[in-house]
């Protein structure tokens, strides 16, 4: 596989079942509201710091990268993923400087994408003007919610544009294409933790969980 082809992740296949609850620790509260670990803590995290190297690696031409985080998802990935750039540059002759921007999105309601793409409080982001901006996202499926974003992100004139996605979901229309680093590429499943939620619930979860019938109907709005 070239360097292209292992920058798009990880494929988990249709028929992956996920680890058994009994192998790893997670909160208790959450037993009967999970199926599975579906991606333990230490894959996500070793398999973040390998993005951090290709990231390294394709802006090293950059002194400075700007890093747009999508909230709320997307904020253990990213701290994780600037974590390692700063680690990786400290221990070789390229530092890449990193400053965080977060930005928030809502496009779910329980665990259906909607239509309508809140971008909650400032949609002004002219700091990005003529940098080289790196958008942090926890999640793309449709891309619709990431389309919408990049519009809005070339409106303010960056030098340049990549998005690392810690997830890229196989649905109908998949937006793999719109993902420069992807961590893994998972089918159609709602998976919770790492920061990813079921309407705020689950994300102190440190591993990717599948969340259960009865955990979405416990918290359902």
């Amino acid at each position: 596989m070239d360097n292209a082809g292992m920058k798009k992740g990880i494929v988990l296949k249709d028929d992956w079942p996920g680890y058994s609850l009994d192998l790893f620790t997670y909160p208790e509260h959450y037993h009967e509201d999970i199926e599975s670990v579906y991606i333990p803590h230490g894959i996500i995290t070793n398999r973040v710091e390998r993005l951090a190297h290709y990231i390294m690696d394709d802006f090293a031409d950059n002194n400075n990268i700007m890093v747009l985080c999508v909230l709320k998802g997307g904020y253990k990935f990213c701290a994780d993923l600037v974590e390692f750039i700063k680690v990786l540059g400290r221990n070789s002759n390229k530092y890449l400087e990193t400053r965080v921007e977060f930005i928030r999105l809502k496009s779910y309601l329980n665990d259906q994408s909607t239509e309508q793409l809140q971008i909650i409080g400032s949609g002004d982001l002219s700091f990005l003007r003529g940098k080289s901006v790196l958008i942090v996202e926890a999640i793309v499926d449709t891309g619709k919610t990431m389309k919408a974003l990049l519009k809005h992100v070339e409106t303010f004139e960056p030098k340049m544009v990549k998005v690392a996605g810690l997830l890229v979901k196989r649905v109908p229309n998949m937006a793999e294409s719109l993902t420069d680093y992807v961590g893994f590429e998972i089918p159609n499943h709602f998976v919770v933790g790492y920061a990813l939620d079921y309407n705020e619930y689950f994300r102190d979860l440190n591993h990717l969980c599948v969340i259960s019938k009865t955990g979405k109907m416990k918290f359902k709005v």
